[in-house]
């Protein structure tokens, strides 16, 4: 399927945050890449992950934390990060700074230093 007349693609995934250089360092520590500091400033920073992806972390002052799974103040976004091995990858995570929030079959949920949630998923082989 083509994109939309005039679209490209997705450029960037953004995340609101009370602090963007500290969330932005968690994600660098979760999944490498560098900070585009030509693109940051005290209330934007880009991360460029090694596969190219970008993931930006843009100030909200008034931010306020989604609660899982509490449909009241659900989250609106979260991001399934692969792993290879989970009993390897979630003792780093947590030395990040993430919280586990649930487990299931072949995926973990844990949220980030201010509260998004994301997963950590496996493929069976």
């Amino acid at each position: 399927m083509m994109t939309a007349e005039g679209v490209k693609g997705l450029r960037t995934v953004v995340l609101d945050c009370p602090e963007p250089r500290e969330l932005a360092e968690f994600y660098r520590g979760l999944l490498g890449g560098e900070i585009l500091e030509e693109e940051s400033d005290r209330t934007w920073v880009a991360l460029l992950d090694p596969q190219g992806r970008r993931l930006a972390f843009q100030l909200a002052p008034e931010y306020q934390p989604p609660t899982f799974p509490d449909p009241r103040a659900s989250q609106q976004i979260h991001l399934d990060i692969l792993v290879r091995d989970v009993e390897v990858a979630e003792p780093a995570v947590l030395a990040l700074g993430a919280k586990f929030v649930q487990a299931a079959e072949n995926f973990r949920v844990y949220t980030d230093p201010v509260g998004h949630t994301f997963c950590l998923v496996w493929l069976e082989e």
